[in-house]
């Protein structure tokens, strides 16, 4: 569960998710203008929509939380800034639709 108090950033811009810990903690003040050591969390999605990771700085280190969707793929808001009962609903992801079979 994240406090309220915790500032949620989202980047508009798609991200490889190849990055881990320091090429993402590049990617928030290059694209969000935001310190990745400030406490807030930092979420980052791939140009498909299907792999998600949130990125935060704790007491003595970063976290990352990495997502990849089945059949599915994430909604990302226009908004750079989230609340926490947000983030819970975009991590659920978004069932795409059933793909048709060109067979008969």
């Amino acid at each position: 569960m994240i406090p309220a108090t915790v500032r949620i950033f989202v980047c508009p811009e798609p991200q490889d998710m190849r990055r881990s810990f320091d090429g993402l903690a590049l990617a928030a003040p290059e694209h969000l203008g935001e310190d990745p050591q400030g406490g807030a969390v930092f979420v980052f999605c791939n140009k498909r929509r299907d792999r998600l990771k949130a990125l935060w700085f704790d007491a003595n280190g970063y976290c990352i939380l990495y997502k990849r969707l089945h059949r599915a793929h994430f909604a990302m808001p226009d908004r750079r800034t989230i609340e926490p009962r947000a983030l819970a609903m975009l991590l659920r992801g978004v069932d795409s639709a059933p793909r048709r079979s060109l067979r008969r």
